[in-house]
């Protein structure tokens, strides 16, 4: 019986063995495709930040060629003030954009039409 029991271990060792490979087969696969899915996502990426930078280098050159000719424009007493202006950017943006904007004509709220009978 012993004997039985060692041959019949063996045999289920052996045909386990080919479980394991096909086992490590499989897991070989999955990470492969995974890697591959990450390839293309990564390849993806990659490209949409190379359209960003690309655009941004092209706002960048076009914003340095307004700095300039606004530059040629201006006096030196104009140019002497930017330092100061530049200390309160943030307020002055803020103040900047309600400016830009045309005030809202304000109604007086209509009253309701009532006749007396």
């Amino acid at each position: 019986m012993l004997s039985t029991r060692v041959s019949h271990q063996v045999i289920n060792c052996a045909s386990g063995g080919g479980g394991v490979v096909a086992i490590d087969n499989k897991i070989e696969q999955a990470m492969d495709l995974v890697k591959s899915h990450l390839m293309y996502a990564v390849r993806e990426e990659v490209e949409v930040l190379k359209e960003q930078i690309k655009e941004l280098v092209e706002r960048n050159s076009l914003l340095e060629r307004e700095n300039a000719l606004l530059k040629s424009l201006s006096n030196n007493d104009q140019l002497s003030q930017l330092p100061a202006q530049q200390a309160n950017t943030g307020s002055t943006s803020q103040q900047q954009a309600v400016i830009a904007q045309p005030p809202q004509p304000t109604q007086p709220p209509q009253q309701p039409n009532v006749s007396s009978a």
